[in-house]
């Protein structure tokens, strides 16, 4: 099956330009989100299953990031050498009751 790389190249080819990817755990990502909500880093929490394109990603931009304990987690997220979660909740309904426990603070 043709990913979409295969695609990707063959649109560069036809038009004569080079493609920019735009997707996590690139910062223009996470940025162009902030700028879409109207929100600066420090105010956002980025929830996410994935400890580098997500947790990473955010947490490069200034944002704090949890990191959901279902879909791509494993447990050696938790020991991850380059990237440590702001903190870890075990699905979705736990990091929104999270955040507005902390929400006034």
């Amino acid at each position: 099956m043709l990913d979409v790389g295969g695609y990707m190249k063959a649109l560069e080819y036809a038009c004569g330009v080079e493609a920019e990817v735009v997707g996590k755990p690139s910062p223009e990502f996470f940025r162009s989100a902030l700028r879409e909500l109207g929100v600066e880093a420090h105010q956002a929490v980025m929830i996410g299953d994935d400890i580098v394109g997500d947790v990473g990603g955010a947490q490069r931009c200034g944002m704090r990031a949890l990191q959901v304990r279902t879909g791509k987690f494993r447990p050696s997220d938790e020991h991850h050498p380059e990237v440590k979660a702001d903190g870890y909740v075990d699905n979705l309904a736990e990091a929104v009751d999270l955040l507005l426990l902390h929400a006034d603070k």
